[in-house]
């Protein structure tokens, strides 16, 4: 895979392309405009959500809860791609989500038994979430419900462009899910990982089936979302085209929120140590690999814009530095796309709390703190950083 990657999440895509009341395609093309100025060439967005009975997740989606599509995120999601493949950048596009905040895997579950969890509720402590929605991949009823939504997007064709998106080069991935994990404790992984690998590959092939152009990716985490097991992705991504990894130093408990001068170097240190893991993991494949998530707090784990961004900046270089080493040496790792972007959206409430309803989409999803993870259009010495890493890596072709 020649293709470099210097990317973004953007999961919200779709949303603000809707033509609907909660769409805003002014500020898309001034988003997607902003992350080409920096030599953004690559996004990873949203092309599913479930609607459901899941406290967190995100309305409306692009299934509503009696699994009945919803047109005007189909029609946003085309859109949303005829605006990026119009700028020379391509798409990762992702068909569910591991965790709540887009619905996915359990709220497929609930559709096909009528039960669910909550993410973050008392009386499920973790991991029972994670071992509650594992469950999914034995579920048939669960699974043809996923399946059909594949189908869905797959198969479409683009009502903006008129091109199928088996044919549209703007599409660089279709990606199974989010973060899709066998389970969270070690007794769930053990009684999931045969259905998980068969998810899958089953579900890799019935894409190739539909569509033999592109390439297909898991979306997991890596061996953080297998307790360490380096067996379980090493075959997890047997019949992917690209290993995935994500790193969260904060959410995995390598730093301290309210002491990052004090842990950063404990959290750096293990961040080295998952980037190389995971080159040998790639080298072991004979498969690029693509750190296709990675996030930290601002100062003082601030969510206002205005703070500062000392400790994220180390870890975007670190980030960046071994993708550029690789790239100058040949290695496995292509590229990388940062979680979040935020852009010209600003949090609507003194909490920084995501309310049904609002309209400001940003890079952290409405489970989460707004302002937590994202980049915004005023953080002037990230979006530097991102610049040059850009001219770093990408070869130089004239004026855009």
């Amino acid at each position: 895979m020649a293709y470099r990657i210097v990317g973004a999440n953007m999961w919200y895509a779709a949303w603000l392309a809707a033509d609907a009341p909660f769409g805003d395609r002014d500020r898309l093309r001034r988003e997607l405009d902003r992350l080409r100025s920096l030599g953004i060439n690559n996004l990873r967005i949203m092309a599913s959500a479930e609607e459901g009975p899941l406290t967190n997740s995100i309305k409306p989606g692009f299934t509503r809860p009696d699994g009945s599509p919803n047109p005007a995120l189909f029609e946003g999601l085309d859109r949303a791609m005829a605006e990026i493949g119009s700028r020379g950048m391509t798409a990762v596009l992702v068909l569910s989500n591991f965790w709540e905040w887009s619905g996915g895997l359990q709220t497929l579950l609930w559709r096909a038994t009528g039960e669910y969890m909550d993410m973050g509720d008392p009386a499920h402590p973790w991991p029972a979430f994670a071992d509650a929605t594992a469950r999914f991949y034995a579920n048939p009823q669960a699974r043809e419900l996923y399946a059909a939504h594949l189908d869905r997007i797959v198969s479409r064709t683009n009502s903006i462009t008129g091109r199928p998106y088996a044919e549209d080069p703007a599409i660089f991935s279709w990606q199974l899910a989010n973060e899709p994990r066998p389970g969270g404790s070690d007794a769930a992984i053990a009684a999931n990982v045969a259905d998980y690998r068969d998810w899958i590959e089953s579900s890799a092939s019935h894409i190739r089936e539909l569509d033999p152009h592109h390439l297909v990716s898991l979306g997991q985490e890596g061996t953080q979302a297998t307790n360490g097991s380096e067996d379980i992705v090493l075959t997890a991504h047997r019949q992917m085209d690209y290993l995935t990894a994500h790193i969260w130093p904060l959410n995995w408990g390598w730093v301290d929120g309210d002491d990052l001068s004090g842990t950063w170097s404990e959290g750096s240190g293990l961040t080295h140590e998952y980037i190389a893991a995971h080159e040998r993991l790639a080298g072991q494949l004979g498969k690029p690999l693509v750190i296709e998530e990675f996030g930290f707090p601002r100062d003082g784990e601030s969510y206002d814009p205005a703070a500062g961004t000392t400790f994220r900046q180390r870890f975007y270089a670190t980030i960046y530095d071994a993708v550029e080493r690789s790239v100058r040496s040949g290695g496995p790792l292509v590229g990388s796309n940062f979680w979040a972007w935020n852009g010209e959206a600003r949090a609507q409430h003194g909490d920084y709390r995501f309310v049904d309803g609002d309209r400001a989409y940003m890079g952290d999803p409405p489970h989460e703190p707004q302002g937590w993870y994202g980049n915004f259009d005023s953080d002037a010495d990230m979006l530097a950083l991102i610049r040059q890493h850009a001219e770093a890596v990408l070869p130089r072709t004239g004026p855009t």
